[in-house]
């Protein structure tokens, strides 16, 4: 599945390494490569923003990538905006996964609780194998299947943008999915209130409900505030703690993603192919570096170095900016500012992931996704408030 970053046209062309002045034009020509594309993201997401301020609901992640993928189908981006649209919808992605650690507190998180805890990882377990089954049934692509897994059972958008880099998803597959997962979000701000109001849940029951049972941040605010400031405070908490779920979650995929293409290089028709040990890694492994050939008879171990290559870059510093703020290192004060500018970036990434998206393609998969969402979305909510009721936070 083809996308303008894929465009054989886009490889830089090669330098000799003898050119004087080497280092600084070439960054000025990546600088003046990327700046076309960027530009347009950019302006695209600022669309989007002013949208989003109008509905909040909607958000301006979603309605940066509608634009993006209508300018797409429209005037079809080509070779001279590609460098920047893959820019965008790569490293400004990882940036503002960086900048949610921003927003949490680990001895925040520790108040959660105990009782917390079993809802938040049963609900994710019940829903990645939920897409796992649900996706093979479906015939789904194992990629999208795992992106919609991910943003169901994680935190929507910035699972999938977390996500999609570390299993080389295409364009194509997180436009399709981010559209599936919104759709069940609005549906979640007008369906979850009326079931807390019909079985009497109280406040922080309510909370645990819609921070494990919605996805994108500002759908569990919205679903969690129409039934009251406390649920609303309890389920962001929660949410925020749900997102550490992201680590383990990439860590794995990672693996297997590498594991996959170790296998592939074993065959004898694709012994030329490069390793990546991740999908975030911007040099590739050559396949003889991984110890294939005649005598070898086992499994290929995992050095400790290939192992810590296997954590993006982003996770750690995901990580290191939750341990700054809860050091104080982050002023509070700062924390508005630093959320809108990982929202705009996110707004960004995936105006970029539209301008690059394959529509045709996207309109080819059809409707099944859709339902994998719906079925998913049920299962989920289900689980959430069947755990409640066994571990007796329901009520």
């Amino acid at each position: 599945m083809s996308t303008v970053t894929d465009d054989p046209a886009l490889a830089p062309a090669p330098v000799a390494a003898s050119s004087p002045g080497l280092p600084r034009e070439s960054l000025a020509g990546r600088t003046r490569a990327i700046l076309p594309g960027l530009g347009l993201a950019i302006a695209v997401a600022a669309v989007a923003t002013v949208v989003g301020q109008h509905v909040p609901l909607v958000g301006s992640a979603v309605p940066g990538a509608l634009i993006g993928a209508v300018i797409a189908l429209v005037v079809k981006p080509g070779a001279r905006l590609a460098p920047g649209v893959k820019y965008a919808s790569t490293f400004l992605l990882q940036c503002s996964v960086v900048l949610l650690g921003t927003q949490l507190s680990i001895a925040e998180a520790a108040r959660v609780g105990v009782a917390s805890l079993p809802v938040m990882l049963g609900t994710l377990a019940v829903c990645l194998g939920a897409a796992w089954l649900y996706g093979r049934l479906l015939g789904i692509p194992r990629d999208l299947r795992t992106l919609i897994g991910v943003g169901t059972g994680i935190c929507g958008g910035s699972a999938i943008a977390a996500v999609s880099p570390v299993i080389e998803a295409s364009s194509t597959d997180v436009a399709y999915a981010i559209s599936t997962i919104f759709l069940f979000n609005i549906a979640a701000v007008l369906v979850f209130p009326l079931i807390g109001h019909a079985i009497g849940m109280s406040q922080q029951s309510f909370g645990l409900f819609a921070g494990t049972a919605v996805n994108d941040t500002s759908s569990v605010v919205a679903t969690a505030t129409t039934y009251g400031a406390a649920a609303a405070n309890h389920a962001i908490v929660v949410k925020l703690v749900r997102t550490l779920t992201i680590i383990p979650i990439c860590l794995g995929l990672a693996a297997l993603t590498a594991r996959r293409q170790r296998a592939a290089a074993g065959c004898p028709d694709r012994r030329s192919e490069a390793v990546t040990a991740s999908g975030l890694a911007s040099a590739s492994v050559p396949v003889s570096a991984l110890g294939s050939g005649p005598a070898r008879t086992g499994p290929a171990r995992m050095s400790p170095l290939r192992a810590v290559r296997l954590v993006p870059w982003f996770l750690i510093g995901f990580v290191v900016a939750a341990g700054l703020n809860s050091a104080g290192v982050i002023p509070s004060g700062s924390h508005g500012s630093l959320q809108r500018v990982s929202v705009f970036l996110v707004a960004v990434a995936l105006s970029a992931i539209g301008l690059s998206t394959n529509v045709p393609a996207l309109r080819k998969a059809g409707p099944k996704p859709v339902l994998l969402g719906a079925l998913l979305w049920i299962t989920v909510a289900i689980a959430s408030l069947g755990l409640q009721a066994l571990t007796g936070t329901l009520g």
